[in-house]
């Protein structure tokens, strides 16, 4: 079992990582409400769009409680209700962000998509949100409650690096994808209250919403570590939740990659009006992406597995 101290770094590394991705999205938010496409939303979906700010805020203020707490309650030192207090207001603060996200899609998919189509892209984000952040965590922790504590797996293995730097490691990685993810996706809501988004060809207007799910599904993927180590892990370490941490990091990495390019034939389509430039450039962009965090990092470790099995070889004859 991790010592306090480092499960209460945990919890505030968690809620630092929420909080930065609600500021992000937060302030785009603000700017959003100054945009001219702002003035041609129906009166119904700019209430929306003010409803997702108020859930914003509550998110915000959730977020930062944990810090208030520390320094005013336990004047700086750790403590188990530390602890907990940090683990309740993560626990809250995932589902206003869960609600501003489904408005936000939904927002953006009304500029693209009919009526139906956008409220099937908003409950679609939300539920997949929800989904994410709660749901998988709820059905873990039922079945480790029935297995018992003692079924949670842990390291034994003496030359791999121990199991709590590697999980603050994974958390370290998810914090350094998770910004620009946030970033980018406020960008990409902000874009569609444009007067110019207005005139690009409906397919152009397509790819963007396609675009906007990717980075969407990213950013929902990237904040899953910290709901889960929270929910279900309630902040101890353990192989599962390094696991589970990696193959979300990854994944995310994967779709912020599919993202970036759609946004990118977007943009140079906008700029040459040609759609095979754009196709070409865009493909180049997904394959440099894949190529540096798939492509090389898994030739990489087929070198690494070679070369430890080589060592291994020569003692076993």
């Amino acid at each position: 079992m991790a010592d306090l101290g480092t499960r209460v770094k945990h919890a505030l590394n968690e809620a630092r990582m929420l909080v930065l991705g609600a500021s992000v999205l937060l302030g785009f938010h603000y700017r959003g409400a100054f945009e001219p496409g702002f003035d041609r939303l129906s009166s119904v979906t700019q209430g929306l769009k003010l409803g997702g700010h108020a859930c914003m805020l509550i998110t915000i203020a959730l977020l930062m409680a944990p810090a208030a707490f520390h320094q005013i309650v336990e004047r700086g030192d750790d403590s188990p209700r530390l602890h907990r207090v940090a683990t309740l207001v993560c626990s809250l603060a995932l589902l206003p962000f869960a609600v501003a996200v489904g408005i936000d899609l939904f927002v953006a998919g009304e500029s693209v998509l009919d009526r139906f189509g956008a409220t099937v892209f908003g409950v679609g984000a939300f539920g997949l949100a929800l989904a994410s952040w709660y749901g998988v965590e709820m059905w873990a922790r039922w079945r480790r409650g029935r297995r018992g504590r003692d079924g949670v797996e842990r390291s034994s293995e003496a030359d791999r690096t121990p199991l709590p730097e590697r999980v603050e490691h994974v958390l370290t990685e998810a914090r350094m994808v998770l910004p620009g993810a946030q970033a980018l996706l406020g960008f990409q809501l902000a874009v569609m209250l444009t007067d110019t988004f207005e005139h690009l060809p409906q397919s152009s207007g397509l790819i963007h919403v396609v675009a906007l799910a990717f980075i969407a599904l990213t950013t929902i993927l990237l904040m899953t570590p910290a709901a889960w180590h929270r929910l279900v892990e309630e902040g101890e370490d353990t192989e599962r939740f390094h696991r589970i941490a990696s193959v979300l990091v990854l994944a995310a990495m994967g779709a912020l990659a599919i993202g970036l390019a759609l946004d990118f034939f977007v943009v140079v389509r906008r700029v040459t009006t040609s759609t095979r430039l754009a196709v070409a450039a865009a493909s180049v962009s997904l394959l440099t992406f894949y190529g540096l965090w798939f492509g090389l990092t898994a030739w990489a470790r087929l070198g690494k597995r070679r070369r430890r099995v080589s060592r291994v070889s020569p003692r076993a004859a």
